[in-house]
């Protein structure tokens, strides 16, 4: 122990001062002894005296916000994969007010179709009519636009466009050559050679036509090739329409 060392420290000095006094050699130090034990732990110090108050941190919302960001929610990950639709939600209640009703429109232009057909015949007064000039079809089956007049035998049209034209012959004592003209041009032609008993013939087209064009059928070649027939169970006739503006 300390104690122990320091007695035998002391001694050491004091055999030396005996030793030099009597002119004695001194021997050599002893072995340590053991050191002592530990005494008992002294008594808690005072409280110090309480420090000045520090100064005041700059933990703001921001910091805050990215003290959170950095350290409990970590670096955003990489953006994960589209889910499925979900399913389709009910349809909801309808809202409580109405949107004001707004302005009336203009009124969009009127879109007006025209309309022009006609269907005429033979009948037993007109049969057989006269070569080189406009067949008069005096039997009206649909002429409500006026548009075919019987007094000329001339369709004159009054819209511009595609129209069809088409014609049925009945063929009895004469042959039958005839055309469908247009503004005095012979557009197709159909010829029947009469066999002794009623033969049938027919012939059509699809024309354009401007407003005031004209057409016609006609029979060609002469009385000998005027043989077209009508009575009370046959008939000639003579028809067309348009098909569409253009």
């Amino acid at each position: 122990s300390l104690w122990g060392h320091l007695l035998a420290s002391v001694w050491l000095c004091v055999a030396q001062q005996e030793t030099q006094s009597k002119g004695c050699v001194c021997g050599y130090p002893g072995i340590p002894g053991d050191p002592g034990n530990n005494g008992m732990p002294g008594r808690d110090g005072r409280d110090g005296l309480r420090g000045d108050k520090g100064d005041r941190g700059k933990f703001t919302r921001e910091t805050l916000f990215i003290y959170l960001f950095l350290h409990v929610l970590g670096e955003l990950g990489p953006t994960g994969l589209a889910g499925n639709h979900g399913h389709k939600g009910d349809k909801g209640e309808p809202g409580m007010s109405r949107g004001e009703k707004g302005d009336r429109g203009e009124k969009g232009d009127e879109i007006v179709v025209s309309k022009s057909a006609f269907s005429v015949g033979l009948s037993a007064q007109t049969k057989l009519p006269a070569a080189n000039a406009p067949i008069r079809f005096d039997k009206i089956i649909y002429n409500e636009q006026n548009h075919y007049d019987p007094q000329t035998g001339r369709f004159t049209c009054s819209a511009a466009g595609a129209y069809f034209f088409t014609y049925h012959i009945t063929v009895f004592s004469r042959n039958v050559k005839v055309a469908l003209v247009k503004n005095g041009a012979k557009i197709i032609h159909t010829t029947d050679n009469y066999q002794g008993s009623e033969d049938q013939a027919a012939g059509g087209a699809v024309l354009h036509l401007g407003i005031g064009d004209k057409v016609w059928l006609q029979v060609v070649g002469g009385e000998p090739f005027n043989g077209l027939f009508a009575d009370e169970d046959d008939d000639t006739t003579f028809s067309g329409f348009l098909i569409f503006e253009a």
